[in-house]
């Protein structure tokens, strides 16, 4: 009897230990996903429209006084219609976009920079007409008959190719972490390069920006902005693979939300037509990473024993992730430029949620057994720097001149004879022809890896 008290005593210590070990793995099982979640994340990024532009054609009979001036004349024109394609090419990548840009800006700096030993204005800066349309504005172009205004915008257009690029490379399925980091460098470079256009040449042009359009300083300071923000967004995906502490992470999400907010408060005093639905965009980003600000602030405070101030963070990330999750209805339902997408039924967005509810959980379970702290009414101030990790505009310079565009070519180029293009300058009114974009929508739950 008493070798069978004490068999039936051993089993029930071995199944007492064995709901132990399991409710040990599934709270291991729940912590891993959490971390999964993360790393296996589709970025969803909007992105309005890329600029439009008429013909040039650089046809500028008997000024071009030389075969070799001619020679640049053609070559510019080939060169920007290969950039020009390369823009809806789907598998062009970094290198060949800059093979592409180098060519044709190294040329149509022999129209900007002065190649006479003096410090006049080159004489073939106003030569030509030129007309672009705004990412935000539709298909009336903006005209304006000068070398530099070209510069800024064939510019503005590569930076904003760099961000599509980095937002079709985020989307697709199983991506490396060689990938990833090549969005977040092209994210940076598209950030550096709107920052150099804006302090070195959208100053020297003759004709002033027009309010509400892409030179605006509103418009180019958002899209340098946003830029950054999303760099970011890899960052905080790649500290978390890495396992680097929560109180970073919170700190970096915080840093990343008031991005947002910069970049939201920028626009505030455009027209809502042109930027009702990339404020939407830019607000639901903000809401979402003071989600995940406050989601890691509360992870933070429970590894500190601050079981109750954990709870109050938590809940925190609960509203602003409510929040967060109206503006993506909001978002599908403005109408406006840019790409239509679901955020909220993006891979990223569904697992926050998750795993805010399975911390504010762990958080109220710990609470009731261990703690028993009062929780604050007030939630914390979050007053978060990060001390690495935070994303700068990559620095940029356009490619050195043509070894071409010589002073003695230059020399042959004569004014006085007059250009053809010029007695038929096309009226600044008439629309331009949108660019066809290929249709890169986001992925759907692909569970991507994103760092």
């Amino acid at each position: 009897d008493n070798t069978g008290r004490r068999r039936i005593l051993f089993l029930l210590f071995v199944i007492s230990w064995i709901e132990l070990l399991v409710e040990k793995k599934k709270a291991c099982f729940v912590t891993l996903d959490n971390y999964r979640s993360f790393l296996n994340m589709t970025h969803w990024f909007h992105r309005n429209p890329l600029k439009a532009t008429a013909p040039v054609s650089f046809n500028f009979y008997g000024v071009a006084a030389s075969p070799a001036a001619n020679k640049i004349c053609n070559d510019l024109r080939a060169a920007r219609a290969r950039l020009l394609e390369m823009f809806t090419d789907v598998t062009c990548n970094p290198d060949m976009m800059k093979n592409a840009t180098d060519a044709y800006f190294s040329l149509l700096q022999g129209f900007i920079v002065s190649l006479d030993d003096t410090t006049k204005e080159n004489k073939l800066r106003f030569i030509q007409n030129f007309r672009w349309t705004d990412t935000l504005h539709g298909n009336i172009p903006s005209a304006q008959q000068d070398a530099v205004f070209e510069l800024i915008s064939m510019g503005f257009n590569v930076g904003i190719w760099y961000t599509k690029y980095a937002s079709r490379l985020s989307g697709k399925e199983d991506i490396t972490e060689t990938e990833a980091k090549e969005v977040h460098r092209s994210l940076k470079i598209a950030s550096g390069i709107l920052k150099h256009l804006q302090d070195a040449y959208i100053p020297r042009l003759i004709t002033p920006a027009e309010k509400g359009r892409d030179l605006d300083p509103r418009v180019i300071d958002t899209y340098i902005v946003q830029s950054q923000a999303e760099a970011q967004e890899v960052t905080i995906a790649r500290a978390i693979e890495l396992k680097h502490s929560d109180s970073l992470i919170a700190a970096l999400a915080f840093e990343t939300a008031n991005f947002y907010q910069k970049a939201d408060h920028t626009l505030n005093t455009l027209e809502p037509d042109q930027t009702n639905k990339w404020r939407k965009y830019l607000q639901l980003k903000q809401f979402f990473y003071m989600a995940y600000a406050f989601c890691y602030h509360g992870r933070t405070l429970l590894a500190s024993d601050k079981c109750g101030e954990a709870i109050r963070s938590l809940q925190e990330a609960e509203r602003y992730y409510a929040k967060a999750e109206s503006l993506c209805k909001e978002y599908r339902q403005t109408k406006g430029p840019g790409s239509t997408a679901k955020p909220s039924e993006q891979l990223f967005f569904k697992k926050l949620g998750s795993c805010i509810k399975t911390t504010l959980e762990k958080c109220q379970r710990e609470n009731g057994f261990i703690y028993f702290q009062k929780v604050p009414a007030e939630p914390p101030q979050l007053e978060l720097k990060a001390s690495y990790g935070l994303a700068e505009p990559a620095a940029f310079e356009f490619p050195p001149l043509s070894s071409q565009c010589t002073p003695e070519v230059y020399a042959t180029f004569d004014l006085t004879r007059g250009a053809k293009d010029d007695k038929a300058k096309p009226k600044q009114e008439e629309e331009v022809k949108p660019v066809k974009e290929p249709d890169l929508k986001p992925q759907k739950d692909t569970g991507c890896l994103i760092s």
